[in-house]
């Protein structure tokens, strides 16, 4: 599918893996809605690129609905091309030093990563679903954003592994639920990236992590994520399935 002149939705498109998304998408022609609870950073960036900005909070079902649907009424293009990169990576044992068990955290990023996902996804594909068809039968594209953590989950990564972990395994059930209507749904697992989170680590602590990726020995650029976001819009056979994009790492327990 081509991605010019269509509207995407880029969820957590404020910052890191989303911006950079939202900017590539951008310039290669596609009308643009950032959704984000930051909105000041999703001004930002919009301003930037020439988008539009929401806030919104994806866990709010109800919200989420109100706020594609603004997005697209503001837009010229037909929605096509959703990416979901809102997540948070709250961390913690499975039960603390206080002996209290991590259930409240457990829960919020259960929220906020696999049901605010599939909440866009879903008021997404709502619309999506009443747009003509392109010549080869296509409607659009969901890209999900799960991580390698899902497969190579840390210790206290539970909560995030087990939410990213949903991400990769409903990308096959959805693919087929929504084949008849011509859209596809893939996954991208990232491994370690230079977003504003690991950017606050010390020097030493990303030197330690960047020594566990083989090749390129280097924490990934977000620009090639949203080159990958870009190549699975553009190929028409990548559907219901989850691409790890790591430079071959695989994370230790700790």
């Amino acid at each position: 599918m081509q991605i010019a002149p269509h509207l995407a939705i880029v969820t957590g498109g404020g910052s890191g893996l989303g911006a950079a998304t939202a900017r590539h998408l951008a310039a290669r022609g596609a009308e643009v809605a950032i959704l984000d609870f930051d909105m000041a950073r999703a001004q930002t960036v919009a301003a930037e690129i020439g988008a539009r900005a929401y806030k919104v909070d994806v866990g709010d079902a109800e919200a989420v609905g109100a706020t594609v649907a603004q997005a697209v009424a503001d837009a010229q293009g037909a929605l096509r091309m959703v990416v979901n990169c809102a997540g948070i990576a709250d961390a913690a044992r499975v039960v603390g030093r206080d002996g209290i068990p991590s259930t409240e955290l457990f829960a919020r990023v259960i929220g906020v990563n696999l049901i605010g996902s599939f909440n866009v996804m879903a008021h997404a594909v709502a619309q999506m679903k009443g747009v003509a068809p392109l010549a080869d039968g296509a409607r659009g594209v969901v890209i999900n954003t799960s991580s390698a953590a899902w497969q190579d989950g840390q210790i206290g990564q539970a909560a995030y592994a087990a939410s990213k972990g949903g991400i990769a395994a409903m990308c096959l059930p959805v693919a087929r639920d929504l084949a008849r209507d011509g859209i596809r749904c893939v996954a991208v697992a990232p491994g370690l990236f230079r977003t504003p989170m690991m950017e606050t680590l010390p020097e030493e602590t990303t030197a330690a992590i960047t020594a566990n990726i083989p090749f390129p020995a280097r924490l990934g650029d977000p620009s090639e994520f949203a080159l990958m976001v870009a190549q699975i819009i553009e190929n028409p056979y990548l559907n219901g399935t989850t691409i790890r994009l790591d430079g071959a790492a695989r994370l230790p327990a700790r």
